[in-house]
């Protein structure tokens, strides 16, 4: 079975403020293996996580070996303060006070840094991307720094221009990437990123009512095309389902994200190839530094 390469195990899938709650006053731990149980049940052994400000997937970590779960965390995300982030992580000022979170992150036993470069797909509206995107030369140092203290990193963003300045500072992994172009596409090729699109998180939201269909269905033909476009140029992809998020639950997203691939791509031999290539290289990239 593929691995998880983009969980919350801090979310349930249902409602985040409910299950954020839960853990604000003291790390409910029983949910912790409800959620790990939830994966085991579908033979996924392999968890990486993208970190909340609670401390719920640091305590996961310590968990997770018990149970034959080899699970990765960043502790915590980091973003620019105004910036979309607040909901998974800690933000930063200046980058001496960026530079103390990547610190934070080591000494709290993180296996690798998330950062968040732009907002998010806006589902109410247009699916156009909410905020603005980081200046390159913000994600190019915050970047550099993380790889100075011997870390991956794994980059949430969206829209072009926010890949391109991610795949330009040298990020491992792009996260969600909704709206990439061919630029965009030839650039990951060249540098080798492995690209975790997060598929089933748009995909499982059509028909749910919370959303106009019009919009879910428009950024899913254009995601579908995306992926089509990335896959024939020679991409590495990795299966990550945002699993936690919305409509996505843990365990069963990591299969309702590889059915997404597979209504893209037929040729599965290929396609399995290419998805257990991009989970190796994360598997062997964001670990621990020793």
């Amino acid at each position: 079975m593929y691995g998880e390469c983009h969980a919350h195990i801090i979310l349930d899938s249902v409602n985040y403020k409910n299950a954020v709650s839960l853990h604000q006053k003291e790390i409910q731990t029983s949910v912790i293996y409800q959620h790990f149980h939830a994966y085991l049940e579908k033979d996924i052994r392999f968890i990486r996580d993208g970190g909340d400000c609670y401390g719920v997937s640091q305590l996961a970590k310590t968990i997770a070996p018990s149970l034959g779960i080899d699970y990765r965390t960043p502790v915590f995300a980091i973003h620019r303060a105004g910036h979309y982030g607040n909901i998974v992580g800690k933000s930063f000022q200046t980058m001496k006070e960026y530079t103390s979170l990547v610190l934070e992150v080591k000494k709290q036993g993180g296996d690798f840094i998330k950062i968040m470069t732009a907002g998010i797909m806006d589902f109410t509206t247009d699916g156009s991307i909410t905020g603005t995107d980081l200046p390159i030369e913000d994600v190019k140092e915050m970047i550099h720094i993380a790889h100075e203290e011997g870390f991956s990193v794994m980059v949430h963003t969206n829209g072009a221009s926010g890949i391109r300045n991610a795949l330009l500072a040298g990020v491992d992994s792009i996260e969600h990437g909704n709206y990439i172009d061919p630029e965009d596409i030839a650039l990951m090729k060249e540098t080798k990123t492995v690209w975790v699109p997060t598929l089933a998180a748009v995909y499982n939201l059509i028909g749910c009512k919370r959303f106009d269909d019009r919009i879910l269905n428009s950024i899913w033909k254009t995601a579908k095309e995306n992926i089509k476009m990335g896959f024939d140029a020679g991409v590495l992809f990795a299966l990550g389902s945002d699993a936690g998020a919305y409509l996505v639950p843990h365990g069963q997203g990591l299969l309702d994200e590889l059915t997404c691939f597979q209504r893209i791509i037929t040729d599965e031999t290929e396609l399995s190839s290419r998805l257990k290539e991009g989970e190796q290289i994360i598997k062997d990239k964001f670990r621990k530094i020793s």
